[in-house]
């Protein structure tokens, strides 16, 4: 697996410079700290400040001391992890900016299943408030921990809403309740993260969802708005070039969005984000392949009588299901291969080329968080599980002993995956290398992650980081 490329240098703690005292004590007599603590002169002595360089060494691993960062998680429910317990990891030290949202009308956040994933019981009504309840730490919560363990000054913040588009993120589409807008123009940002809808970024052909017009659209106008934040009022017309390009269907010779003439001519106000920053560092977040699109089951839905809403056979594939009312299979797009790897690979190279040819295009991004290529990874070197992942009546299968990076319904990360995904986010923005962590990684441990499977990991994190040009230190 992955080098460790800090070398002999140490994690920063998160309470470091509480500890200088204490390292104080080892290196220099009383006398001196009662000098350092008094600060009543203006002299040191060159024993003082060698203990304190020292000391201060000790908590930086020899580097300067990284700058406070400001971060914004912007996406949907593979951001915000969905699932217990990332759903709520680390949500008091983050700022979950939907949750005052969902308190005023918990119908905005497109909320699903009832359940909490988390013990006694699930909601019995349903948009009542109580369906994955807020605040949310998921994957930002795991970041936050890790930078925290780093000694890194990180303010952390997600705006995400379940199956949100970036369409819907920079319109406000979902429900007038839930302006996502706002929140990208609420604080000067120093780091924004892009999570799309899943398998927008495809091709029709390939994915129930696919519309790469859409998502490169609002990509680049989220980067304009959170670099430059001109207010403006216009409609989809006017953004994607006229109507007949706004309409145009997304699988017509020349692709649009497929948007409806209503929709075209609505007029949109944006106002103008005061807090624009033209440094901030705008990153696009690769999602994965997703084994419902690769592997042969039933359709499925939610089970509304489980905390969770795990997925059970929908008998009927009723309307709305991706799948066939006809033959009750669920439909899949990456079949080409022999196995489920080298489908979910085809998958993933596909995502990748979608991700890194925008970033690309519009070099005012910062890059590209390769999660999906670290998913993949994990599958090729086979240290997770990559095959059989349904059983024979279209549910889900969990037999073997390998880890497993997607959750039941097999499109939403696992805690693994959600820890993945984490570890990604962190090496990418921060530089630090995930190897450094180690088998005794606090967010790991909280999440019920053995000290082996952290370690592995965090080396195929490193591993994809390093492949993706990512300089580590």
């Amino acid at each position: 697996m992955g080098t460790n490329h800090l070398g002999t240098n140490p994690i920063l703690k998160p309470n470091c410079h509480r500890d200088i005292l204490t390292r104080l004590a080892d290196l220099a007599p009383p006398v001196i700290l009662l000098r350092i603590l008094n600060m009543n002169s203006i002299g040191r002595t060159s024993l003082t400040l060698t203990a304190l360089s020292l000391a201060l060494v000790g908590c930086s691993g020899g580097e300067k001391l990284d700058p406070p960062q400001n971060i914004l998680f912007v996406g949907n429910s593979y951001t915000f992890a969905r699932i217990a317990p990332a759903l709520q990891y680390n949500a008091a030290n983050v700022k979950d900016m939907t949750a005052a949202y969902n308190t005023v009308d918990p119908t905005g956040g497109n909320s699903f299943p009832i359940g909490t994933g988390l013990p006694p019981s699930p909601c019995t009504t349903p948009d009542t408030g109580c369906f994955e309840p807020h605040p949310w730490g998921g994957v930002p919560g795991i970041f936050k921990a890790l930078a925290d363990q780093s000694g890194l000054n990180y303010t952390v913040s997600l705006s995400t809403r379940n199956a949100a588009t970036l369409r819907g993120q920079f319109l406000n589409t979902a429900n007038a309740n839930w302006d996502l807008r706002a929140n990208m123009a609420r604080e000067k940002w120093d780091v924004v993260v892009l999570q799309g809808q899943s398998d927008e970024p495809l091709l029709p052909a390939k994915a129930k969802n696919g519309n790469p017009v859409s998502f490169k659209t609002y990509a680049n106008l989220i980067e304009q708005y959170i670099h430059v934040g001109t207010g403006v009022t216009t409609t989809e017309a006017d953004i994607f070039g006229g109507l007949a390009n706004c309409t145009a269907a997304v699988t017509a010779a020349v692709p649009g969005p497929g948007l409806s003439s209503a929709n075209c001519t609505t007029s949109r106000v944006i106002p103008a984000n005061t807090n624009a920053n033209p440094n901030a560092k705008v990153y696009l977040m690769q999602t994965w392949a997703r084994p419902d699109m690769v592997e042969a089951h039933k359709c499925t839905i939610a089970d509304k009588n489980s905390l969770n809403g795990a997925p059970i056979v929908d008998p009927t594939c009723s309307a709305g299901t991706n799948g066939s009312a006809t033959t009750g299979q669920n439909n899949l797009y990456y079949t080409s291969k022999a196995t489920t790897a080298e489908n979910l690979k085809d998958m993933s190279t596909d995502m990748s080329t979608v991700f890194y040819g925008l970033a690309e295009t519009n070099k005012k991004f910062a890059g590209v968080l390769p999660v999906g290529n670290a998913f993949q990874r994990a599958v090729d070197v086979k240290a997770v599980k990559s095959s059989n992942f349904y059983k024979a009546d279209g549910t889900y299968d969990e037999s073997g002993s390998q880890m497993n990076l997607w959750w039941f319904d097999r499109t939403h990360a696992s805690v693994y995956g959600s820890y993945l995904s984490a570890l990604v986010s962190f090496g990418t923005i921060s530089g630090r290398n995930p190897t450094a962590f180690g088998a005794n990684e606090k967010a790991a441990k909280d999440l019920g992650i053995s000290q082996n499977d952290a370690v592995l990991l965090q080396n195929i994190a490193a591993e994809t980081l390093v492949a993706s040009g990512v300089a580590l230190r």
